[in-house]
């Protein structure tokens, strides 16, 4: 179990415990979404998008906290664990508002400089507010199918926040 991806909606969780995750098993972790937005919000296009994701995977040790469509099959030929973040609807929102609000008020900056605005956040279609609302149900189908699966690498579920720690807590180092 050396090269895992945490997936879930936006707002469940994936960076903190991916970072977690890296920090307990002495993995790599690497932020996604640093290694996919450029200054100003500009993607990076979809070709170098998975030219960067497939030199990190050829690594034999990684801890990432994303999968994005455009490259996840990439992700699903080489992940030895995906931890799914099935969180409640209601859980990964409230996640989701209450960081957007603090990056917004507290001027944090994210994703290589980036920052939220409200007007980003509450009234561009590319606010992640909207997109957890339209992605929820297609990416916890998603889960649900990997783990149901023999095709897919081993996958994990986790239900609630305090699951997730526990699940954490039972790691085994080296």
């Amino acid at each position: 179990m050396r090269r895992i991806v945490v997936y879930g909606v936006t707002g469940s969780g994936k960076s903190t415990l991916a970072a977690r995750v890296g920090e307990r098993l002495g993995i790599p972790y690497h932020s996604i979404d640093d290694l996919t937005w450029r200054p100003g919000w500009v993607p990076k296009s979809d070709q170098e998008q998975r030219d960067l994701i497939r030199a990190l995977l050829a690594g034999d040790e990684w801890v990432i906290d994303a999968g994005y469509a455009i490259w996840m099959d990439l992700v699903l030929e080489r992940a030895d664990l995906i931890v799914g973040l099935d969180m409640p609807r209601w859980v990964s929102y409230t996640r989701l508002v209450r960081r957007t609000v603090g990056n917004i008020v507290h001027k944090r900056a994210i994703c290589n400089g980036n920052y939220e605005t409200w007007r980003l956040a509450l009234l561009s279609r590319d606010s992640m507010l909207y997109f957890h609302i339209g992605s929820f149900r297609r990416k916890q189908a998603r889960m649900r199918l990997w783990q149901a699966s023999p095709e897919f690498p081993e996958t994990v579920l986790l239900h609630s926040p305090a699951e997730a720690e526990r699940w954490l807590d039972g790691l085994k180092v080296g």
